[in-house]
């Protein structure tokens, strides 16, 4: 047989190839984190902090779209832990979802790595733990996405950024906050706001004339905030991977679990400035501040803190409705935002979710549909795929609250269709504001209103440049409805953003379903997934 003669053009044509292949695989980015409590100090007395690494907040994750994300977790805790990726669309696999629905919690002292892709993301988003009430002793940080270098951005690109996380802040323990709530009893008023990690003590340096982006998140489990800084505009151009319409703003409301990217310019003279952080439509009064500093100041930051904005519903309201979508921009992808003309789209399933607080039991809880979820100790996702009887129905909640006052125990599931086109109404009957989280798909926010939601209010949608985003507030006593295209396949929770009402049962999940059997729709279960429950004992693949 004589040997196969690889001519100069084949080499050539095989280096090529070859080359085109490597630059074709998107980038992955390595991460150990080890968690761990340590004591912190951020109202200025010693805590007992949960550390990633040693670090509250966690580290930063500064990543570009497509980049593969491997995060190795070493739980060093006494109790079991997941991390759950706010905002990651985890396209086509609810496996590394990191909630008690997809996921069985790392027990303590082992390990478990995460393993997916930003795929065709950009944007500001947080990670945090899913498990019990580990979110308010620390455990989370920022995870930004970059364009990739041949996107064009619909913005003169900044000198620099910041990450800011904001949230509300306890000096109680966690384990005594979660005793509270195990006992039927509310959470008490949070005692502060912190920026980073702490109070009226970050400082944020620029140089006079440059713009920078600032990327902002509600971390907290509890406090609606406004944001502003003193004396300067902000210039609204992202919210959770959407650019938007670039309107400016004195000040903007951030719900819990919401992300916002603004520029700001640094235009007045030379000096230290506020940045502002107050809680909105809660009982507690807080404000925390942080400093823009010029370079070469020596004017320390003074003067009266910027007025905070009128509490009135109505406002907060009108000034949601601005934020809308910049359709000729692109996004991780070079076509239009605008490309996807949502409006048109026929509405195949229609879910109304009214939220209510409830004493079960003689113990406060809350509930979806007259269903107080409560999490199975085998993970939904596993008995799906393995069908284990006897985890979970799709008749338990039902697309409509019922007309009964009557609250139940109960696992929610909704069963809906791969690629179905959905439309959900929040409907809070609370006088506290609500905040909603979709893990898997974004979703497009089409309407506020007062008062109960009827079919007659589809005429005020939005139906050509709502926001897409992952979490959405819901006013007291109002409505908010949202459009969604559910094109990833996989068991997805949604959730109350607001940890004392997730915690008691205000959440369920979305079981999104096609009987193809592809990795283009779904991955395999991992390698390395953990078992447990009644898929203790499954053989390991």
């Amino acid at each position: 047989m004589k040997k196969a003669i690889l001519t100069p053009i084949f080499l050539g044509v095989l280096a090529c190839w070859s080359a085109l292949s490597v630059i074709a695989e998107d980038p992955t980015l390595f991460f150990t984190w080890e968690i761990t409590y340590g004591t912190i100090y951020p109202l200025g007395v010693p805590q007992e902090g949960i550390l990633i690494n040693g670090q509250f907040p966690g580290p930063t994750i500064e990543a570009i779209t497509n980049y593969n994300i491997v995060v190795n977790v070493f739980n060093k805790l006494d109790d079991k832990f997941l991390i759950t990726w706010s905002g990651v669309k985890q396209r086509r696999t609810s496996w590394q979802d990191g909630v008690l629905g997809t996921n069985c919690p790392i027990p303590p002292n082992t390990n478990w790595t995460y393993k997916f892709q930003l795929k065709d993301q950009i944007g500001t988003y947080t990670y945090f733990p899913s498990t019990k009430i580990h979110k308010a002793a620390g455990g989370f940080g920022g995870l930004n996405i970059a364009q990739r270098s041949v996107i064009s951005i619909p913005y003169p690109a900044p000198d620099a950024e910041f990450t800011l996380l904001i949230g509300d802040w306890y000096k109680p323990n966690h384990k005594v906050l979660r005793r509270l709530l195990d006992l039927g009893k509310t959470l008490p008023l949070p005692d502060a706001l912190l920026i980073n990690g702490q109070k009226d003590i970050d400082v944020f340096t620029g140089e006079a004339g440059k713009t920078y982006k600032f990327r902002v998140s509600n971390v907290g489990i509890a406090t609606s905030i406004n944001f502003q800084i003193q004396d300067h505009s902000l210039k609204l151009i992202e919210v959770e991977g959407a650019h938007t319409l670039q309107e400016t703003y004195k000040s903007l409301d951030i719900h819990i679990g919401q992300s916002m990217t603004f520029l700001v310019t640094l235009d007045k003279s030379v000096g230290d400035y506020y940045i502002v952080a107050s809680s909105r439509f809660a009982e507690a009064n807080l404000t925390t501040t942080a400093t823009l500093r010029y370079s070469g100041s020596n004017r320390k930051v003074s003067g009266q803190l910027p007025i905070d904005p009128t509490m009135d519903l109505d406002w907060s309201m009108k000034q949601a409705r601005t934020i809308r979508l910049n359709l000729t921009a692109n996004a991780a992808r070079p076509n239009p935002q605008g490309s996807f003309h949502y409006g048109t789209i026929p509405v195949l399933r229609t879910l109304q979710l009214a939220n209510s607080k409830s004493i079960l039991n003689g113990k406060l809880r809350y509930a979806v549909n007259g269903i107080s979820h409560i999490n199975p100790s085998t993970p939904l996702k596993l008995a799906d795929y393995f069908n284990i009887p006897g985890i979970f129905d799709l008749n338990t909640i039902k697309d409509v609250p019922s007309s009964s006052s009557l609250v139940k125990f109960g696992t929610s599931v909704i069963g809906l269709t791969l690629h179905d086109f959905a439309e959900i109404i929040f409907q809070n009957n609370e006088n506290t504001i609500q905040s909603w989280h979709m893990d898997g798909s974004s979703f497009y926010v089409v309407g506020f209103g007062n008062g109960i939601w009827t079919p007659d209010v589809r005429k005020t949608y939005n139906l050509v440049d709502g926001i897409t985003r992952y979490t959405v507030q819901v006013y007291p006593k109002s409505w908010t409805a949202i459009l969604v295209s559910l094109d990833n396949k996989g068991m997805w929770n949604l959730r109350s953003a607001i940890w004392e009402n997730r915690y008691l049962g205000q959440e369920l999940y979305m079981r999104v379903w096609s009987n193809e059997q592809s990795l283009y729709t779904e991955t395999n279960v991992p390698s390395n997934a953990l078992f447990c429950g009644k898929a203790k004992h499954l053989p390991k693949f």
